[in-house]
């Protein structure tokens, strides 16, 4: 049953709850707990002049924490914690999981867009602090660039390692979704009975497993076949940048059927998808047309949304891809075609 102070956002039905048994009551308070040690470290930069704490933040990442003498306590307690590697780190699945995925070269980059960004769209809880930043149209690119970006530096070899791009961009994230909870918060216009907190821990384990689990099972139904080994690397990459990230470590799967559960538990209790999750999808969908300057341009931007649409209809399946406002496209054969392809590269 849910509790009082549950989120309205949380949809425990008599189907989750036959599939998940008590599994949601531990579930659901996460939906309220946040991220301790990056909110202190904000809240201390929030005392400086500005600029000044993410210049020691710069600095302690590229030189160690105790290499910055002016460092607060709150950002030497960050580092305390994102410098331990936990002994379950293996790191030579760590750089398996990243090639496993960068293999994937372009369908890796569709499926990153068009599957993993659209379903975090479609929580109509998860998708608030999107919304919240406001200016949906303009703000697509940006976020689609800044998420290729961060995927790509943490799936490169030794890019989760301490002096790598992907941890130094995985700790950046980190206090940046503090700053975010802290200007949401300071706005009055948060409502956590209904949302639960902004950019909680339950939202944050649900982006690692879109960029895992969800993208493997988008692998699977365009017939790129990747080995269950392989599977379990990727999961164990961004187990890894779960951590790093903020995640409780109760919270994190620590395989790839444990992270399929996990998966399917928040998919069954998050509700349906509403109006802002269409504005989001159509704001990403449209952003190439809205960019062009020429009739040219625009009939390509025409002719790859299409393409786009149609992958993204495949692997999402039609009745969510309606839910969302996905376009029906004509590129009859671009999925049958990108599955051939997929089956000859795998």
């Amino acid at each position: 049953m849910k509790n009082r102070t549950t989120p309205a956002r949380f949809q425990d039905t008599a189907e989750a709850r036959r599939r998940f048994g008590d599994r949601l009551d531990r579930l659901a308070p996460f939906l309220l707990r946040v991220d301790p040690a990056a909110d202190a470290v904000v809240d201390a930069f929030a005392s400086m002049p500005p600029g000044q704490g993410f210049r020691l933040l710069e600095a302690a990442l590229a030189r160690g924490v105790d290499a910055v003498p002016d460092a607060p306590a709150e950002l030497r307690a960050l580092f305390a914690a994102v410098d331990h590697v936990p002994l379950w780190v293996d790191w030579d699945a760590v750089d398996r999981g990243g090639t496993t995925f960068l293999r994937t070269g372009m369908l890796g980059g569709i499926l990153l867009a068009m599957q993993a960004l659209i379903l975090g769209y479609a929580s109509p809880g998860g998708n608030k602090p999107l919304v919240f930043s406001g200016r949906l149209r303009e703000q697509a690119p940006r976020r689609l660039g800044e998420t290729s970006r961060f995927v790509h530096a943490v799936s490169l070899a030794g890019g989760m390692r301490r002096s790598g791009e992907g941890f130094a961009i995985t700790v950046k994230v980190r206090v940046m979704h503090a700053q975010v909870r802290r200007l949401i918060r300071a706005s009055g216009r948060w409502k956590t009975e209904l949302w639960g907190e902004p950019i909680n821990q339950h939202d944050m384990v649900a982006t690692a497993l879109l960029f895992s689990v969800a993208v493997l099972d988008g692998f699977d139904k365009l017939g790129y076949h990747i080995p269950p080994a392989q599977k379990e690397d990727l999961v164990h990459l961004w187990r890894y940048v779960a951590h790093v990230i903020g995640v409780e470590q109760e919270l994190i799967p620590g395989s790839y059927a444990e992270a399929r559960r996990l998966a399917e538990m928040i998919y069954a209790t998050q509700g349906a998808p509403d109006n802002d999750s269409r504005l989001l999808v159509s704001a990403l969908l449209s952003h190439g047309i809205n960019s062009s300057w020429t009739e040219r341009q625009r009939r390509r931007a025409e002719q790859l949304l299409a393409i786009f649409c149609s992958v993204s209809r495949s692997v999402l399946g039609e009745d969510l891809a309606d839910q969302l406002g996905v376009p029906r496209q004509s590129s009859l054969l671009t999925v049958p075609l990108l599955r051939a392809v997929a089956a000859a590269s795998s």
